[in-house]
C-alpha cells in the first residue's frame, strides 16, 4: 500500500497568494487550500513595490497551518516571473522588490538595443522583448546609478527570495531565471555576453538549480516561531507558468515529434505556447517575438505573453472606483447580450500595461483605429474577451508555422479556465477543441514536481497522468467559426500585419 506524502505549495500570483496542502498517494493528488491572501502593488513615493515583508508573513502563516500536527515531505514556492530582490552583505535584504508594472523601465528596450543589436540580444536569450523583463529593470537601475544595485551581492528572483528567507540559502531556480532575458536557453547558463554588453553586474547572478532539487531545511528560527517540525524547501518550477504547464493533462506524443496540442495558462496574463524539447530561436520566432522559457525535465516553453484578463480586471476596478461594483457573474450576461465584434482591440497595446482607467484607454484605442467605442459595461467586456480569443487564434496559427505541425487541441489551465464565455470564444475563434482545467494547475505542478524530486514520480508523462486521473476537465467544441474568420481580418489590421 502506497504511503501518502504531504507537500505544501506556496503559490503566489500577481493578485493573490495561497498555501495549498497536496496529499499524494502515488496514484492521485488531493489539494486543500489552507490559507489565501491578497497581493498587489504598493505605491511608495514614485515607485510601485511589492510588499515583501507581508508576503513572507503570509507564507509563514500558511506554513504554520500546514506544519501543525504533521510532518511535511516538502515545501515548494512558485511566483510570477521577472521581478527580484537584492541581497547584500550580512544577509541583508536591501529594498522591497519593485513591481514589474512600474514606469522605471520605460524606454529601456531602446537603450539596450543601442548597446547590443536587438536581434543579437534575441539570439543570445531567445526571449521576447517585454519592457519589464529583468534585464531592463537592471538596466534602469544602472542608468540611475542605484546605490542599492551598487551594494548588492546577490540577485534573487521572487521565489528564490522567499526560499532564502525560509532557509538561508541563495539559489536561482532555472525556470524562473529563464524569464530574465539574461539566461542562454541553449547552454542553460547566465549570458555573460548580454550582461557585458548592457553593463549589468554578472557577478550578482546566483547559482542555478533545477526543479525538484533540494534547497535546504527551514531555518531554526522559522520552526521555533511557528512551532512546527523541521522540513525541507524544494525547488519546484519557481515560475508559476512553468508549474502550470507541467500539470497540463495532455497525452504526450512520441519523443522528438512536434506537439499536436498547445497550452494556454489563463489569468491576469495569458501565456500561450507549445512544449518543445529544445529552444526554437530563428528568424520566425524573432519576427513574431516568441519567447523560449525553461520548462520541467529539460523542456522549453515556446510561448507568447498576452495581456490576458488584466483588461477586464482593470475595467472592473475603474467602475468600482466610480461606485459601480460588478461581480464577474453579473457582467457575463451583459457581455453575451452585447453586439458581436462591434469593437476590437490589440490586447497587447502598450497603453494597456499600467494600472489605470482601462475603459478610457480602450475607448481611446477604438477612436484612433476608426472604431466606435463600446457603449456600456457589457460591450467593454465583450470587446476584451473577443479580442483575447482572436489573439489566441493568431498565436496558434504562428505556432503551427514555426513548428511545422497541426495543433488540434488547446488546453486551458489556471483561474481563467473557469471563464466559460472566454473558453467558448477561444474554441470558436481558433476552430480547435478546448479542454479547460484544472483551475489549480499551478499548485498541482508545484506539488507533483516536489514529488518527482523525491523520487515518487518518474517522468513528466507520469506527472500529467496523475493530474488527468485526479481532476476533471470541461470540453468546448468550436461553433460559428465563419463569423470569427471574418472578424480575424479586422483584428489582424489592428496588429499592424
Amino acid at each position: 500500500m502506497s504511503t501518502t506524502c504531504d507537500y505544501l505549495a506556496l503559490d503566489l500570483g500577481a493578485e493573490s497568494g495561497r498555501g495549498l496542502l497536496g496529499r499524494f498517494d502515488g496514484e492521485r493528488l488531493e489539494l486543500e487550500e489552507l490559507h489565501r491572501f491578497s497581493n498587489g502593488p504598493v505605491q511608495m513615493l514614485d515607485t510601485l513595490h511589492w510588499d515583501l515583508p507581508r508576503l513572507y508573513q503570509e507564507c509563514k502563516l500558511a506554513l504554520g497551518k500546514a506544519g501543525t500536527g504533521r510532518q511535511l515531505d516538502g515545501i515548494g514556492i512558485d511566483t510570477w516571473g521577472v521581478d527580484f530582490g537584492l541581497v547584500g552583505r550580512g544577509d541583508t535584504l536591501l529594498a522591497n522588490p519593485v513591481h514589474y508594472r512600474d514606469a522605471r523601465t520605460n524606454g529601456m528596450i531602446e537603450v539596450a538595443c543601442r548597446l547590443m543589436p536587438r536581434q543579437e540580444i534575441y539570439n543570445h536569450t531567445g526571449l521576447q522583448f517585454l519592457p519589464f523583463n529583468t534585464a531592463y529593470q537592471l538596466l534602469a537601475m544602472v542608468q540611475q546609478r542605484s546605490p542599492v544595485l551598487e551594494t548588492a551581492e546577490t540577485l534573487l528572483m521572487m521565489p528564490d527570495v522567499l526560499a532564502w528567507l525560509l532557509t538561508g540559502r541563495r539559489t536561482g531556480e532555472r525556470t524562473d531565471a529563464s524569464t530574465t532575458q539574461l539566461l542562454d536557453p541553449r547552454s542553460g547558463t547566465w549570458s555573460n555576453a548580454v550582461c557585458s554588453a548592457l553593463g549589468l553586474p554578472y557577478q550578482i547572478l546566483p547559482e542555478l538549480i533545477e526543479p525538484g532539487m533540494e534547497i535546504g531545511p527551514l531555518r531554526s528560527s522559522v520552526t521555533s516561531e511557528l512551532g512546527i517540525a523541521s522540513a525541507h524547501v524544494l525547488a519546484t518550477a519557481g515560475h508559476d507558468t512553468a508549474a502550470a504547464v507541467a500539470a497540463v493533462p495532455a497525452r504526450m506524443g512520441a519523443a522528438g515529434s512536434p506537439p499536436d496540442w498547445c497550452y494556454l495558462s489563463s489569468g491576469t496574463w495569458s501565456l500561450m505556447g507549445a512544449e518543445t524539447p529544445a529552444p526554437v530561436i530563428n528568424e520566425h520566432t524573432y519576427q513574431h517575438d516568441f519567447t523560449n522559457e525553461g520548462g520541467v525535465c529539460g523542456t522549453t516553453r515556446l510561448l507568447k505573453n498576452i495581456m490576458g484578463l488584466w483588461l477586464v480586471q482593470e475595467c472592473r476596478r475603474t467602475w468600482a472606483r466610480a461606485g459601480h461594483h460588478y461581480e464577474y457573474y453579473e457582467l457575463v450576461p451583459k457581455a453575451e447580450a452585447a453586439k458581436p465584434f462591434a469593437a476590437l482591440v490589440n490586447p497587447d497595446d502598450p497603453s494597456f500595461l499600467a494600472p489605470g482607467d482601462m475603459p478610457a484607454r480602450i475607448a481611446a484605442f477604438c477612436l484612433r483605429t476608426g472604431q466606435t467605442p463600446p457603449a456600456d459595461e457589457g460591450a467593454y467586456v465583450r470587446c476584451c474577451l473577443e479580442s483575447l480569443a482572436l489573439r489566441y487564434r493568431w498565436c496558434v496559427e504562428r505556432l503551427e508555422q514555426i513548428l511545422g505541425t497541426s495543433i488540434k487541441t488547446i488546453h486551458i489551465v489556471g483561474g481563467g479556465s473557469k471563464n466559460v464565455l472566454l473558453n467558448q470564444f477561444t474554441a470558436d475563434a481558433t476552430g480547435r477543441v478546448v479542454h479547460a482545467g484544472p483551475v489549480e494547475a499551478t499548485a498541482m505542478g508545484n506539488v507533483l514536481i516536489q514529488a518527482m524530486g523525491r523520487g515518487r514520480i518518474d517522468s513528466l508523462a507520469d506527472l500529467r497522468a496523475v493530474v488527468a486521473r485526479s481532476f476533471p476537465v470541461t470540453t468546448y467544441e468550436p461553433r460559428n467559426t465563419q463569423a470569427w474568420t471574418e472578424a480575424s481580418g479586422r483584428f489582424q489590421n489592428l496588429l499592424g500585419g
